[in-house]
């Protein structure tokens, strides 16, 4: 399962990005940053080779279709976020031949997922916490989908996102997702067991006994 971070923060894709294969923004986290968008997505598509996730917000497929193509023409890594809606998939199925590699997001559902495969989407991304949230199993819908495209043979990789904790990340690989889309916090979680502080702790205090 390839590792994705969920973020528009300079200093962390930095941090991260020798365990990276890729970044997903959306409109939230690049508002943060209070930068030029452009230089933004530019700087982090220059410290990441693989695909950046950058999220379109027009509504009809006609000016989706034009503004993934300036998207997209920011860096050869960029991937152009589409709504999960009719329009959106309209403009997926339309970029695809052009070339212009999309994501679909905001997906909630298995039938959702089907669609976004059929059109064309590079990547759909599945957000469990937000089904969570709401009393339903997220993971669910990566299991689902994961068994749909695996039947099928669909191209299409699925992006387990709207992460809340590292449960999600390791239920996610256990699902076949193919992409777990990680915020910074989370990730810095992965790293940590108690064990493995206390384990250096005494195996740093043994050194400084050794005298040999």
């Amino acid at each position: 399962m390839k590792i994705f971070i969920d973020t528009a923060n300079i200093e962390d894709i930095r941090k991260y990005s020798f365990i990276l294969d890729g970044v997903t923004t959306n409109p939230s986290l690049v508002a943060k940053e209070n930068c030029s968008f452009k230089k933004l997505v530019e700087d982090i598509t220059r410290i990441v080779n693989g695909p950046v996730s950058v999220e379109a917000v027009a509504t009809s497929s006609e000016e989706l279709i034009k503004e993934a193509q300036t998207l997209s023409s920011i860096g050869s890594n960029v991937v152009v976020k589409i709504p999960m809606t009719a329009e959106g998939l309209k403009a997926v199925k339309a970029l695809s031949p052009m070339g212009v590699k999309t994501n679909v997001t905001l997906v909630f559902s298995a039938n959702q997922a089907l669609l976004a495969a059929i059109a064309g989407a590079t990547y759909v991304s599945v957000f469990v916490g937000r089904l969570d949230d709401i009393g339903h199993v997220g993971m669910d819908v990566i299991r689902d989908s994961v068994s749909i495209f695996d039947t099928y043979g669909f191209k299409s990789e699925i992006i387990t996102a709207s992460i809340r904790h590292p449960i999600h990340v390791i239920d996610a690989a256990k699902a076949g997702s193919h992409v777990a889309t990680i915020p910074p916090k989370i990730l810095e979680q992965m790293f940590k067991h108690n064990l493995t502080d206390i384990g250096i702790k005494k195996f740093l205090d043994d050194w400084k006994s050794v005298k040999c």
